[in-house]
C-alpha cells in the first residue's frame, strides 16, 4: 500500500492551487486526517477522510487512490471521492455583503467630520448598538 504527504496529494487532487498553498493550510491546522490535524508530512492512505477549511467553506475527501502528481479535473474523481455536504457548498454561492460609500469624483480626500459620519454609519451598519462600546478597546 503506497503513501503519499499530505501536502502533495491535496496539490494533485486540486484542493489548492499550489503545494505551497497546501503546505501553509496544514501548517495552519486548516487540514485534518481522520479528525486529527495533519502537518504536511504527514502520509495518507487509502480510505483515510481529509477535512480541509478554505475561508469559511469546510471540504470533505475521501482518498481513494495516493496520487503525487497534479491530475486533470476530469481524473480527480478517480483518486479521491468529494463527501462535502450540500450546505457546505452552499456557503460559496452565498452573495458577499460589501459596504461602500460613494464619494463625488473629484471631491478629494474626506474631511474629518466627513471620517466621523462614515465611521459613524459603518458601526451601524456592522456592529450592534449594544453590544460594540469603543471604550472596551
Amino acid at each position: 500500500m503506497e503513501e503519499i504527504r499530505i501536502d502533495k496529494f491535496l496539490w494533485a487532487i486540486r484542493a489548492f492551487k499550489t503545494r505551497e498553498d497546501a503546505t501553509k493550510a496544514c501548517k495552519g491546522n486548516k487540514v485534518h486526517i481522520n479528525g486529527n490535524d495533519a502537518k504536511p508530512s504527514k502520509p495518507v492512505k487509502p480510505g483515510d477522510i481529509i477535512t480541509v477549511r478554505k475561508n469559511e467553506v469546510t471540504f470533505t475527501f475521501k482518498v481513494l487512490v495516493p496520487i503525487d502528481k497534479r491530475q486533470g479535473a476530469k481524473l480527480v474523481g478517480e483518486y479521491a471521492e468529494n463527501l462535502t455536504p450540500a450546505e457546505e457548498l452552499e456557503k460559496m454561492r452565498r452573495p458577499v455583503e460589501t459596504f461602500f460609500l460613494k464619494r463625488e469624483r473629484g471631491a478629494g480626500r474626506p474631511t474629518k467630520k466627513e471620517r466621523r459620519e462614515m465611521d459613524d454609519l459603518w458601526d451601524k451598519y456592522f456592529f450592534d448598538d449594544e453590544d460594540y462600546d469603543e471604550d472596551d478597546d
